[in-house]
Parts: structure tokens; sequence; C-alpha cells
């Protein structure tokens, strides 16, 4: 939830309020806790205090509800200065290269939830960077996307482009493009083997699609590589029980096999 008037953002639950203390603490504007929490957040206070910067323990569960917007603060709300998307710069893209760091894209996924699980992921995979593009369709940094990271908001960076497509052609040469296909031939166990080149391992871009509809037809054109994650066949046909995984899902299982 988004405070227009301060330019402030809530972060809430436990979990990401206290990744936010241990790397962070200097963007916490204020704080409230219920009673409950007094104990888990008093050395956050304490520095607080020092810096004049004012936390208050609330009376009740409803107050936080108000603050963040959501039933599931767990009992801890900080407010932080809005969460600026920086744009993509060539030189964050040579700096990922010459350090053989993976990124993820997203193509427009549209749910904060799904943001937030696939931040979450990304940290718990060592996967330091995600890009989002600069569309309506797709969900920006929000109090759920926070919440539902986990603590993982602190430990990737997210970069913003006007353009994937003409990111995907700049990129050409420098990472492996690997798209995500319910229908392609190469699964993702595949993906460490295709980002060796001439015997040299490459940094992989993984696009990730849209809930609904997945990558558009425009990125698959660009991308190096489509790859599947392999589904339990029906023994009555030749497709799975379910069509796809939510994206989501899709990313754990694709970050698992990107791991380095």
């Amino acid at each position: 939830m988004k405070n227009k008037l301060n330019n402030e953002l809530a972060v809430c639950g436990f979990a990401a309020v206290k990744a936010l203390e241990k790397e962070h603490p200097e963007s916490i504007r204020r704080l409230y806790y219920t009673q409950d929490r007094a104990l888990s957040f008093g050395g956050l206070c304490k520095q607080l205090a020092a810096k004049k910067i004012p936390y208050n323990m609330v009376p009740s569960q409803k107050d936080l509800e108000k603050l963040c917007g959501s039933i599931h603060h767990q009992g801890v709300v900080a407010m932080i200065d809005e969460k600026e998307v920086p744009p993509l710069t060539p030189a964050d893209v040579t700096e990922w290269v010459s350090k053989n760091e993976s990124a993820l894209l997203l193509d427009r996924v549209g749910n904060a939830n799904n943001l937030g699980a696939i931040i979450r992921s990304a940290a718990f995979f060592g996967i330091k960077h995600i890009i989002i593009p600069l569309d309506e369709a797709q969900s920006s940094i929000t109090t759920s996307s926070y919440r539902v990271a986990q603590g993982g908001m602190e430990y990737v960076n997210v970069y913003s482009v006007s353009s994937i497509p003409r990111l995907l052609k700049d990129l050409e040469g420098k990472m492996v493009r690997i798209g995500t296909d319910v229908s392609a031939k190469k699964t993702v166990s595949e993906i460490k083997d295709l980002c060796i080149k001439n015997g040299k391992k490459k940094p992989a871009l993984i696009v990730l699609g849209n809930e609904e509809h997945g990558i558009s037809m425009q990125v698959k054109d660009l991308c190096d590589y489509l790859v599947t994650i392999p589904f339990a066949q029906n023994a009555d046909s030749a497709t799975g029980l379910i069509e796809s995984l939510n994206v989501a899902q899709a990313a754990a299982i694709i970050l698992y096999e990107c791991r380095q």
C-alpha cells in the first residue's frame, strides 16, 4: 500500500521487516508494531530512537491493517520511501557479463503476489537481478510483493526497461536468452548445457511470461532457446493433467536448474 501524500510504501510481515532491519535500516521512516512484537524489534527501535525516527506500539491489529491495507501484516509495519525501479543500463549488463551473473526478465507478470514469490525464489537461489518492463500489465514493487518475498526484496536488484524486444536484441551474443514455453522441445534440465559456448559458460537471461498468455511471440522469436518443464503425462493422452504451472512455481524450478 502506498501513501501517495508522503511518497511512502508500507512494508509488512515479520520476515520482510526483519530483512529490512538487517540490510537497510536507514530506509525506514516510521515503524509500527503490536505488543507481541515489541521484543523482536527492540534493537531496531533503539536504532530509530538514536536517529529520532518515530516508532510506535499500536493498540490493535486493526491499526496496522489501516496502515498497510492488508490483514497479513503479522504484527509489524515499516514505512519506507516509495521504491524506485531504476532503468537498466549498458553498464549494468557489462558488469553481469564480466561476473557471469544470470538474470530474470519478466514479460508482463501482472500479479503482485507472483512477483513477490519470484523475488523470494531468486534470492534463495542466488539470482540477484530481475528486469521488469515499464508496462501497465506488469506488477511493480508493492506492499504485497514485499510481504510475499519474505525478505528477498533486500537481496535482489529490480531494474526497468521500456522495451523487452529492444533489450533482447541488445543482449544478443552477450547473454544466452532463454524463454519459457509449454510446447518447447528442450527442457529446463538442459539450461546449464545451453549456456556453454565454445567451452565457456555464459550468463543466462531467463524470460518468464505473464500468467495468462506466457511470453509474447515477438519475445519468443528473439530468444536463443525455448525450454519447458516436463509434466507427468495422463495415461489417456499425450498431455499433462494440468496445462501449466503458476509462473512463480515455474520460476522456482527454473532457478533451481540455473543455480551455480
